[in-house]
């Protein structure tokens, strides 16, 4: 998986493994001979869509190098109760010392891709892609957007660096939408970067004003009405992408997108996705 390659995917783990084992697993290396060989497995408690075994090989790896890892289900794929997602053989001692770090990532990123599929699955036949945010697990963006397009959801921007996004903020303090998007249009000439442009639009004159001065590529209606989105989209006519977010949930996403716009931005994706429950077994 290139994203191990990833320095900063590679410091989360050692940030983990540091937060965890400290100086030593001392309850296991208490209780059990340092010789002492078994085997385990991880089993699913909970229904939904796995990530994360290729990091849980990774992580075993990283832990004990000579630890034995069977991968039984592919990242990305639908998991039921009771399945076996991976076998890991070697010293036990090892094997617990890796045990919380493996199942603590596993769930979280589950959960998330888990919910992504649902999402993806309800959006099936619209012309409408879903997308994350930048609400994520600090240290852990990288690898939660990953969950998010193993569920089949997209991502949005990675940070604050790969996109302009005017938003609510951003245009009070600049003084107006207009003042924004000249400012903004200032500075990317002056830095010489070439970057997608998205403004944030609270209501219909904020629509309105953003259309007649033009110079972006996306606009985010927040916080509009399924009715009043599909109004918008109507004025907007295709000339810029358009995007909707805000009070979006599993309820009422197919109404956002039977309005015919190009995105909709779920924050809870991945600060609100639940974990999916599995256990790690010893095999006797």
């Amino acid at each position: 998986m290139e994203l191990f390659q990833n320095k900063d995917i590679k410091e989360v783990i050692e940030i983990a493994i540091r937060e965890d084992v400290g100086s030593g697993d001392h309850s296991s290396l208490a209780c059990i001979p340092s010789d002492k060989q078994g085997k385990a497995y991880c089993i699913a408690k909970q229904a939904g869509v796995i990530a994360g075994i290729e990091l849980a090989a990774y992580i075993f790896k990283r832990i004990d190098p000579s630890l034995q890892f069977l991968p039984l289900k592919q990242d990305g794929e639908k998991i039921a109760v009771g399945d076996r997602i991976f076998e890991i053989k070697g010293s036990d001692i090892s094997i617990l010392t890796a045990e919380r770090l493996v199942l603590n990532f596993m769930q979280r990123l589950s959960g998330i891709a888990t919910q992504s599929q649902q999402i993806s699955e309800l959006l099936k036949d619209y012309h409408t892609t879903v997308l994350d945010t930048r609400k994520t697990t600090p240290g852990m963006r990288l690898l939660e957007k990953w969950a998010v397009k193993l569920g089949g959801c997209q991502n949005h921007r990675i940070g604050l660096y790969d996109m302009i996004m005017l938003k609510d903020n951003h245009i009070d303090f600049a003084g107006g939408i207009t003042k924004a998007i000249e400012k903004t249009q200032q500075y990317l000439q002056f830095k010489g970067l070439n970057l997608p442009i998205e403004v944030e639009t609270r209501n219909m004159e904020e629509v309105k004003e953003v259309i007649k001065i033009g110079k972006i590529n996306r606009i985010m209606l927040d916080n509009f009405s399924p009715e009043l989105l599909a109004e918008a989209i109507t004025l907007i006519d295709k000339k810029f992408e358009t995007e909707a977010s805000g009070g979006i949930t599993l309820a009422n996403i197919q109404a956002y997108a039977a309005s015919g716009v190009d995105f909709i931005s779920v924050g809870a994706l991945t600060h609100s996705a639940e974990r999916i429950d599995l256990s790690m077994q010893v095999e006797n």
